[in-house]
């Protein structure tokens, strides 16, 4: 490289040009956020506004003034004296210096793009709606609770509400009502859930006002800024499932943990407040009164109080449900362990709860309790406890089948040994370490002491009010090691957990990671890459060098296309798998199976129905010309003039950017259906997220995405020669003929690499019409007919949710050669047991309502 070329700039020479570089990318952002805070006026006056006041008024570091704060502030109190403008001012003031930077984060964060969303004009109707209406209902709630919950009304008669939350919240809420299907139901579920854990935990009038403003956007939303292009629908997918279940857990855990850090929290789920009450009580003087009476209530309570003091069992008491946030994660991956860890949770706190039930109600002799430090114990507080973990349960169990993903093998094993080991590192460290500080404690233990209270250092404090403690602290290294064994147990439990989550499941299992590299080394059909799909069990050749993929369904081993192996054990592979069947007492059945399979099939007297057909462009000569080929020349100029690009990407490495907008049009398509999404042979964003799929994005200058296929890898002798395309989505309001633009791209893109065929998969339940459907075997007799009309029926019966016949229609115009797909099965009485297997594997997560608007949609569908 000459002198002159930038390889030889020398170094400070280039630190200068990199400079201006870099501010001018500054100066750039700076001018877009500029720019969009322009298109926000109503939001940056409240901002100014709330700044001004509060310096005006004094009010920035410890918020409104005690003689100002009934002036502005939402209350009973204050309307009561006639200071109406308080449904309004409440909104233009915060409690603090810390308030005040809390509410411009959330204007910024949250206000402004909402108004850039629906518009100044709406935005301005809806925060005030919010905060009008949501104001007047908290003082009607306020007034219905002084007769419902005395304490509880008592203490919302006497607050005042201050901040901007509620209109902002409520303008939020209104925005959903006009938003895609994915962010109007995650912005909802979370905006309600914790606004209403606060509003039952804390229990204050801002708490109970948040949540009122809310509910009363989501009302106005619809009048306001109207209804997504897409209708209220609320189907969504398993995915989205999960994280929406997370999120209530997530909720549910950190209700407590408001309580408990609140020492202000009223609400009638507060009594976990007490858990971490403060005490002006020391060691010796807890000791020597109950030396003096070890009977006295004063003993008893000085203990307990004890126990619970110091930031140490302050932590240790929040660290379990914070434990339980972190299975909440678990539960957003679908993990099986995550699950069954927190209905165990939800368990042992009913459990928890019952036994304070118990003592208070059936041997009311002693109040020291699980809530010892209520004013007022009645049955109604009590039973309050019982409430979430009972929901969150409830729930759990109803979304039981969404959390099925499974670990690597040995991952909780491993788990378990690690927590085992931590927990007895940490116990010998207590042990030895209060041994060599005997007189470090109120009274020096023994080892067989130490030995017989260690474990009970690892749990919450609040679960050992009925066990006095043997010894208490009252040394530096006492009281450490006294109060934080615990809290580094937990600490360690919940890293440990989350770091199970993290292992990758897909593929990770043995038999699953065992066919994709047999796969991936051998052949397979264009299906093939579908056999690697969570839900498959598989059957392994006896010389290891193939298998089969299926699933147990009603009795029936369905597989999943074609046996993966040598094509010379392909006769070899059916019968052992049949054999294999037949031994565990289930019929044997090959699902979308290739001609080959077919004859090799009918070779040992099975009978086959075709099922399907498989699209498949023939690449090395393609071009899109002609006039048969318009609509696929028509996409590629209207791409090309509306500057939109394919794009491929992977999408476990694509930018968040690009994946949450995936998600989000796979999530709009579901909830157009209004009915399940399908599985079996029919993939989702789960069976995208792997490294060896890709995907074709339609992608435009401002990164939005239009639409996202997905393509499988085809492999024959270990070596890629075709891709099949899989996952199809677009976004509604986005470039209609996405799909054709995707495919032809798809098409050249591969034809450049070298590849030898793209197949264009195949359409459940739908066939072409040119050629007989005479049924090929040994018999085809009454039975077949009637499985053959039977799935006939079920494809015309979906064609109106799924339409699965006009997608054949349309990968026609691609002018495709087909290869039929076949169903192929041994026992001709077996047949309506078959069919019932097949349409389960479709639709596995069907519930009864949803069936029934099958039926609405079918026969509106005929109309």
């Amino acid at each position: 490289m000459s002198a002159g070329t930038k390889g030889d700039r020398p170094r400070d020479e280039a630190i200068p040009d990199a400079v201006p570089a870099a501010l001018a990318q500054v100066t750039v952002r700076a001018r877009r956020v500029v720019a969009a805070l322009g298109r926000a006026p109503v939001s940056l006056a409240f901002l100014v506004a709330l700044w001004v006041a509060a310096v005006v008024s004094g009010s920035v570091l410890h918020g409104p003034s005690h003689w100002l704060a009934p002036r502005v502030g939402l209350g009973v109190g204050p309307v009561e004296h006639g200071h109406l403008w308080v449904v309004v001012t409440s909104g233009l003031w915060a409690h603090g210096l810390l308030a005040y930077v809390v509410a411009t984060i959330l204007v910024l964060a949250v206000a402004v793009p909402v108004e850039r969303r629906i518009g100044s004009g709406r935005f301005a109707v809806a925060a005030l709606v919010s905060q009008v209406l949501g104001a007047l209902l908290t003082l009607g709630f306020a007034g219905a609770m002084r007769l419902l919950d005395e304490s509880w009304g008592f203490r919302l008669h006497l607050g005042v509400a201050i901040g901007p939350g509620p209109w902002i919240l409520g303008a939020l809420m209104a925005a959903t009502a006009h938003m895609g299907t994915l962010w109007r139901r995650r912005i909802r579920v979370a905006v309600l859930a914790f606004t209403l854990t606060l509003a039952l935990f804390g229990g204050q009038l801002q708490d109970v006002f948040r949540v009122l403003a809310a509910v009363v956007g989501l009302v106005v939303g619809v009048w306001l800024v109207g209804r997504s292009a897409r209708g209220p629908r609320i189907s969504g997918t398993r995915r989205e499932g999960r994280v929406l279940v997370a999120i209530v857990v997530a909720a549910g855990a950190l209700g407590p943990v408001v309580a408990a850090l609140s020492p202000d929290a009223v609400g009638p789920l507060a009594v976990l407040s007490e858990m971490v009450r403060s005490t002006m009580w020391t060691a010796p003087e807890v000791r020597e009164l109950c030396v003096a009476s070890a009977t006295d209530p004063d003993c008893r309570r000085g203990l307990l109080e004890l126990r619970f003091s110091g930031i140490g069992p302050t932590l240790l008491s929040i660290l379990p449900p914070l434990f339980v946030v972190a299975l909440a994660d678990g539960l957003r991956r679908g993990r099986r362990f995550a699950w069954w860890a927190t209905a165990v949770a939800q368990l042992v706190l009913l459990a928890a709860s019952l036994g304070n039930y118990l003592v208070r109600y059936v041997s009311a002799t002693d109040r020291s309790t699980l809530f010892y430090g209520l004013d007022d114990p009645n049955l109604y507080r009590t039973f309050a406890p019982f409430l979430v973990p009972a929901v969150v349960l409830a729930i759990l169990l109803s979304t039981r089948r969404w959390f099925d993903v499974r670990a690597p093998r040995g991952t909780y094993r491993r788990f378990w040994t690690r927590i085992a080991l931590v927990a007895l590192a940490l116990a010998s460290v207590y042990v030895l370490g209060a041994l060599l500080d005997r007189d470090g404690f109120d009274r020096p233990p023994g080892a067989a002491t130490l030995l017989g209270h260690v474990f009970e250092q690892f749990v919450p404090p609040v679960y050992l009010q009925w066990l006095d403690p043997s010894v208490l602290p009252v040394s530096v290294v006492a009281t450490f090691l006294y109060e934080w064994t615990g809290v580094v147990f937990w600490v360690l439990a919940c890293v440990l957990v989350l770091a199970t989550f993290l292992s990758p499941a897909a593929g990770s299992d043995t038999d699953s990671q065992r066919a994709r590299e047999l796969l991936s080394s051998s052949t397979g059909s264009p299906l093939a890459w579908m056999t690697t799909w969570d839900g498959n069990s598989y059957w392994f050749g006896p010389d290891g060098r193939s298998y089969v993929a299926y699933r147990v369904i009603g009795g029936v081993a369905l597989t999943t296309g074609d046996p993966v192996g040598p094509p010379d054990r392909l006769r070899s592979s059916i019968v052992h798998f049949a054999e294999f069947a037949a031994a565990n007492g289930w019929t044997p059945c090959f699902y979308s199976v290739t001609e080959e399979t077919r004859a090799a099939a009918a070779g040992l007297g099975w009978g086959a129905i075709r099922v399907a057909e498989e699209t498949v462009l023939d690449l090395g000569s393609i071009a899109f010309t002609g006039k048969r080929f318009q609509d696929i020349r028509t996409a590629l100029n209207k791409a090309r003039k509306q500057g939109i690009a394919a794009e491929w990407v992977r999408f476990p490495s694509a930018p968040l950017a690009l994946t949450d907008q995936i998600t989000a049009i796979s999530e709009e398509w579901v909830a157009d259906k209004d009915m399940p999404e399908m599985g079996f042979t029919l993939g989702g964003i789960d069976e995208i997220d792997d490294p060896q799929v890709r995907c074709l994005l339609a992608v435009d200058a401002d990164r939005t995405v239009h639409g996202v296929t997905s393509w499988l890898p085809v492999y024959r002798d270990g070596e890629i020669v075709g891709w099949t395309l899989d996952f199809m989505r677009r976004r509604a309001d986005g470039f209609r003929p996405a799909m054709e633009f995707l495919i032809a791209s798809a098409a050249l893109d591969l034809e450049r690499e070298g590849y030898e065929f793209v197949s264009l998969s195949g359409a459940p339940l739908a066939k072409i019409e040119d050629e007989p459907d005479a049924e090929r075997g040994a018999d085809s007799g009454a039975l077949t007919s009637v499985l053959g009309g039977v799935l006939d029926l079920l494809g015309r019966t979906l064609e109106p949710v799924y339409g699965f016949r006009s997608l054949l229609a349309f990968k026609a115009k691609f002018k495709p050669r087909y290869e039929s797909l076949y169903l192929a099965y041994p026992d001709p009485a077996a047949l309506p047991s078959i069919g019932n297997a097949v349409g389960r594997a479709y639709l596995p997560d069907m519930s009864f309502g949803q069936g029934l608007r099958l039926v609405r949609s079918v026969v509106g569908g005929r109309r």
